[in-house]
């Protein structure tokens, strides 16, 4: 490789690297306790069941909808449910999202967690502390720009990684693979461990790099959904002021999984929400496979009558979101991959800090005095 091109490689890695690395150790800090968030919320009590009912569910038929519906607003008076949902990971519970008015800010919202058979609510969906690495995970408090700029630092990570694995190849070819030099200066031996770790991680890095970057679109990928397909669903229903009394959830959801029969429901869209429309509901179907638990088929229906409106498949920049989600959060294949996650992720921050290291060690570096040769 020409000197010039690995000045080039080098730049693009340096300055990639240093303008990504504090956010991506803060993304690193924050997604380590969002890997085990189930764990955690259950050690802290957070949405278990009570004692007495521990147990005495697996006999006992799912709870109807609409008596989690009712014992929802009882619980919450004064607010409105948004979304009804069934986590894939937690079967045993069903969430209700709650809020002042049926279009008010997600972020404004109340979680609440029921019991899946028996309707009697559980506590809250998650812990105060979860809420907070939540929100600084994926948005930094600052909304959709915050989104999108986590967004641009994750392709600066994958810039570092590429450039890095450029600058990597021609560093093998004078001492082998793995090389650690601890004999040498400290600054050597973080180069090597940095070198080491950095290499072994890279595909990881990469991947949890591109697919958190894919994330972040989540809500562009939405409203173009929104004003594409949904469009087309609403245009081609009957149109007709909002239903003064909506039909029963449990018809709602019998009608919605005939109309995609295989499925069963992800989640309820109420009338009003972004996922929905003054006038229909709309049920959100995914598959029972492991590879189709996450593509969701939305199904449109009439308030007023639980009948189906529409259904059309996602398109596939929405499914290519969905399909990220399970290599990013590693949640796809229970405890060890999780640990799996976990322990690449505290190798991702030693990742980080060597580099961050390497660069002030290099910064501090004496420059050696020129010698002039006399006349």
């Amino acid at each position: 490789m020409r000197a010039s091109s690995v000045r080039a490689w080098a730049f693009v890695h340096t300055w990639s690297s240093l303008i990504s690395t504090l956010f991506m150790l803060l993304l690193c800090l924050t997604g380590l306790p969002l890997i085990f968030h189930h764990e955690i919320d259950g050690w802290l009590g957070i949405g278990d069941a009570p004692a007495a009912l521990a147990g005495q569910a697996p006999d006992l038929a799912p709870a109807p909808a609409d008596r989690i519906a009712g014992n929802a607003l009882r619980d919450h008076p004064g607010q409105v449910i948004q979304y009804i949902g069934w986590d894939q990971h937690e079967p045993d519970t069903v969430f209700v999202i709650l809020n002042a008015a049926a279009d008010a800010p997600p972020n404004d919202a109340a979680v609440t967690l029921y019991d899946a058979t028996r309707g009697t609510r559980l506590g809250p969906s998650g812990s105060a502390f979860m809420q907070v690495m939540l929100r600084l995970h994926v948005d930094m408090y600052a909304g959709l720009p915050g989104k999108l700029f986590l967004g641009a630092m994750g392709l600066l990570l994958v810039a570092a990684i590429v450039s890095g694995v450029v600058l990597y190849w021609p560093f093998t070819r004078r001492l082998a693979f793995g090389t650690l030099r601890p004999g040498r200066s400290r600054r050597v031996a973080w180069l090597d461990l940095h070198n080491l770790l950095g290499i072994v991680t890279v595909a990881w890095l990469a991947v949890v790099g591109l697919t958190g970057a894919i994330n972040t679109l989540s809500e562009p990928m939405i409203g173009m959904w929104k004003a594409e397909t949904l469009g087309r669903m609403i245009a081609a229903s009957p149109a007709g002021p909002p239903a003064e009394r909506p039909a029963s959830l449990d018809t709602i959801v019998a009608h919605a999984k005939a109309a995609a029969p295989g499925m069963v429901p992800g989640f309820i869209a109420f009338p009003g929400t972004p996922f929905a429309t003054p006038r229909h509901f709309g049920v959100f179907l995914r598959g029972t496979a492991p590879l189709t638990a996450r593509l969701l088929q939305p199904v449109l229906l009439d308030a007023g009558t639980g009948a189906v409106a529409d259904t059309q498949r996602l398109p596939w920049y929405l499914t290519a979101l969905l399909v990220s989600q399970p290599l990013h959060f590693g949640d796809y294949g229970g405890m060890p991959m999780k640990v799996l996650w976990a322990l690449l992720d505290l190798v991702a921050i030693a990742v980080l800090g060597s580099g961050l290291y390497l660069w002030w060690a290099r910064r501090r570096r004496p420059v050696p005095a020129l010698r002039v040769r006399p006349a």
